[in-house]
């Protein structure tokens, strides 16, 4: 009987092979009936079966892959694969094994009916023991009917499984999807709707965003499409304080992050054949700025714009270690500014960052007009002789560079140049000598450079030049409120002390066009107890810069400076310009009045007019068309009290000036005999030497006293001449201490009406409030100065002076003739 059963079930297994062998041949020849994709190559897996890996599920397709838009897969009984993370493809293989079970191959076959028998191992012992005999097709029938139950138990855990694996990978998908859109793009407010219609790059967007700049300024509308899209070089003109610096900024970082998003798509798609296409390394952009001061302010403002855009901004000015600057260029920025001096030193001693110019993509001169001065910046001529010479082509076409000193292997590119000032002045006939010059080659056209004209022919500007001029017949920003006062000269000392005392409110420059001046402000300031900085051409530059610094940091700072920094000083809340030397041309009077009412603020400028300085005042007006020009508001009253404190300060200074410069006659004295070995007879008698200290000890004490009365009367706040100090009197009183008492009622009264401050106070200092300039000149009324009629007052002014010089220059003839007369008389008897 074992036998027979034996013989049954090795037919029943053959049979089951056969069954499963057919099924398999029939799903293969309609799985082969299906359309393929011909962009990817049919492949086996090791075992040479077609299919292991799509049915796996591995994101790797090492065989060939199925268009599964047009499968069913209720019919083939598999689900479209998803790899996003390590469970999902847990889940698949469990879906991969479930399939395989129901495929039936014959491997599992033989497994399921080996495992069927160990399980029932027990029941066929029992059918042995009672002899039951029964049928091999009952027996099959019973094997089939438990293996399906327990395929359809493991299916229904399989499918369990996959589920919930699936259902945790969407949510972990949902999570980062999540993250990666806070950890994204920022959303940038419509109040910067400005720039997005410059069509600036994201990531130039968003520096514009965290630098809070909410909409362009008009030289920036204006410039950026013409430079960054078109191509084409710029000559821009705008006030002061208009954003100059953003406006050719702007187009060097757009170009440079294009060309960044070029090559990494080249690269994609060419390898490292797209290394040729690179300008990495080499410098793209050199700027050039007439002072320190602006080269480091430039590259502050370039700086914070490329602070997440991976471009390197480095500045090259003189007054610091060059060694250290080598040291930067070693980085090879991207970007350079620097003053003509030190580039050109660095240049001529052979730095090869400098000086290998074959990719160089902006050439900018900011302040041109202050470069082309005569006698000036000749190192400026050196470096566009070094630029590469520049074929001038059509429009669109790539500029071929032809220099000795480029290397082949590198991209030669297309330079653009840009010139910017506050004021220009331009021939009618500037575009035909720009194309006439784009014919002549560099060696021959020599001679200095004068004029902003000649400047951009020698640097290689094209007759396609966009010329973008903002400036209007005034020429000052529109917010800049002018104004002057007429005094002695004299006085202005007392003048400047009035509006730095009774409206000293903001931050305020002073301007001189002589050192010596600004020398005696800063020593009579100082004793008058104002903390005031310095600024000169001839201090060092960490000297220059720490003033910088101490200015910025105080709210009310006064800065004394000369016209070095008429340019470059970009700080902000510089409420008020005083001048007290005009300057010597209109352009630098425009340059000094813009350091206030940068960047749609307001800022008020106060000229300081003596007697001697009236036909220049009026010729400045006239430059700029100003048909009437306002008169500061002065309150005399206060002017008793002014100066008196100045006279006291102009003795202390006369006093400590003349102890100092007999101290530095002495010290030198004596360091050059001992230099020169020689010993300092002592002339001096006894009387001599008791006399000399009786008299400094007196100038001591007499400087103590005046030290003494000065800082009495610093210790009080300056009140007006009528004022009383006993009684409170409206006609004693200025309007402005006038309303400071009346918000002190009115704080008071709210006070007692709450309850709060019921101590009684012994004393109250009253003193007048600090006022802007600015608010005094907007609140003192209208009183104007028309600049129409004083042309004709101006030319009698002129006419009498002639008339005068003439008389004296009579008188004189007459008094040496005279003088003649007598000698002779004298010799004769």
């Amino acid at each position: 009987m074992a036998t027979v059963r034996k013989e049954s079930s090795s037919m029943a297994k053959k049979k089951l092979k056969k069954s499963f062998k057919r099924k398999r041949e029939e799903e293969v020849e309609r799985m082969d009936s299906l359309p393929w994709s011909s962009s990817i190559p049919i492949g086996e897996d090791d075992d040479g079966e077609t299919f292991s890996t799509l049915f796996a599920g591995s994101d790797e397709l090492d065989g060939g892959f199925l268009s599964l838009e047009e499968i069913d897969a209720a019919d083939y009984k598999f689900d479209v694969p998803m790899p996003e993370s390590g469970e999902t493809e847990k889940g698949l293989k469990l879906n991969k094994q479930a399939r395989e079970s129901s495929d039936g191959d014959e491997e599992t076959v033989d497994e399921i009916i080996e495992g069927e028998g160990e399980e029932e191992g027990g029941e066929v012992e029992e059918s042995e023991n009672n002899e039951d005999l029964e049928s091999p097709k009952i027996k099959d029938k019973k094997t089939k009917k438990k293996k399906k139950k327990k395929e359809t138990k493991k299916k229904q855990k399989n499918v369990k499984e996959t589920e919930k694996l699936q259902d945790s990978s969407a949510v972990s998908c949902d999570e980062y999807n999540e993250e990666e859109e806070l950890d994204g793009e920022e959303e940038i407010p419509a109040e910067f709707s400005g720039w997005s219609m410059m069509r600036l790059h994201p990531l130039l967007m968003r520096s514009i965003y965290h630098l809070g700049f909410k909409e362009p300024t008009e030289i920036q509308k204006a410039c950026f499409p013409v430079a960054a899209f078109q191509g084409k070089d710029v000559i821009g003109a705008a006030e002061t304080g208009s954003g100059k610096t953003l406006a050719f900024g702007l187009p060097i970082l757009q170009r440079l992050l294009d060309e960044r998003e070029k090559v990494g798509k080249l690269y994609a798609l060419k390898g490292e054949e797209a290394q040729k296409y690179s300008a990495d390394g080499y410098l793209r952009a050199l700027i050039i700025t007439p002072t320190r001061e602006l080269a480091l302010q430039v590259t502050d403002h370039l700086k914070n714009a490329a602070k997440d855009l991976g471009v390197r901004v480095v500045p090259i000015v003189g007054g610091m270690s060059s060694a250290k600057q080598e040291r930067l260029l070693k980085g090879k920025p991207e970007i350079v500014v620097g003053t003509p001096g030190r580039l050109w030193e660095l240049m001529s001693a052979g730095e090869k960052h400098l000086i290998e110019l074959h990719s160089l993509s902006f050439f900018v001169l900011d302040e041109a007009d202050r470069m082309v001065e005569s006698g000036h910046f000749r190192e400026l001529q050196s470096i566009i002789d070094l630029l590469p010479v520049t074929d001038k082509p059509s429009e669109g076409k790539t500029q071929a560079v032809q220099s000795s000193d480029t290397v082949p292997d590198v991209p030669k590119k297309k330079r653009q140049t840009f010139v910017f000032s506050a004021t220009i002045a331009l021939s009618s006939d500037f575009r035909k000598k720009l194309k006439r010059n784009s014919s002549k080659s560099k060696q021959s056209s020599s001679g200095e450079v004068n004029s902003i004209e000649v400047l951009s022919e020698r640097a290689g500007m094209r007759d396609s030049v966009a010329i973008i001029d903002l400036t209007t017949a005034a020429i000052l920003a529109p917010k800049i409120e002018e104004s002057f006062i007429k005094c002695e000269e004299e006085d202005k000392d007392a003048y400047l002390y009035y509006i730095l005392s009774v409206h000293g409110q903001g931050r305020t420059i002073v301007f001189c066009t002589s050192v010596a001046a600004l020398r005696h402000l800063c020593a009579l300031l100082k004793i008058l107890g104002l903390d005031v900085c310095k600024l000169f051409s001839d201090m060092k530059q960490r000297a220059r810069l720490k003033a910088i610094d101490r200015f910025r940091a105080s709210e009310n700072g006064i800065l004394i400076a000369t016209d070095v920094a008429a340019r470059g000083i970009d700080i902000k809340n510089v409420r008020t310009i005083i001048h007290y030397q005009l300057p010597h041309a209109a352009e630098v009077y425009v340059h000094r009045s813009g350091r206030t009412a940068r960047a749609f603020a307001d800022g008020c400028s106060i000229a300081l007019i003596a007697p001697n300085d009236t036909s220049k005042f009026y010729t400045l007006c006239k430059s700029f068309s100003k048909e009437s020009v306002k008169i500061f508001p002065l309150d005399s009253s206060y002017m008793p009290a002014v100066k008196k404190r100045l006279s006291l300060a102009r003795q202390i200074d006369q006093i400590e000036r003349k102890g100092s410069r007999e101290k530095v006659d002495r010290t030198w004295l004596e360091k050059h005999a001992e230099l020169m070995e020689l010993e300092l007879d002592d002339d001096e008698s006894e009387d001599e030497k008791v006399d000399n200290v009786r008299q400094r000890k007196a100038t001591s004490a007499q400087l103590k006293k005046l030290q003494e009365d000065l800082s009495s009367l610093l210790s009080r706040p300056m009140q007006p001449s009528k004022f009383s100090g006993r009684y409170f009197a409206g006609r004693g009183m200025s309007h402005q201490l006038q309303n400071q008492l009346a918000e002190m009622t009115n704080q008071k009264q709210q006070q007692m009406q709450t309850g709060g401050d019921k101590k009684r106070r012994k004393l109250v200092v009253v003193a007048q409030n600090c006022i802007e300039p600015l608010q005094a000149l907007r609140a003192g009324g209208n009183e104007t100065m028309n600049m129409k009629g004083q042309s004709a007052e101006k030319r009698r002014d002129i006419a009498s002076l002639r008339k005068k010089r003439k008389e004296e220059k009579i008188g004189r003839r007459d008094q040496r003739r005279n003088q003649k007369k007598q000698r002779k008389l004298m010799a004769s008897s």
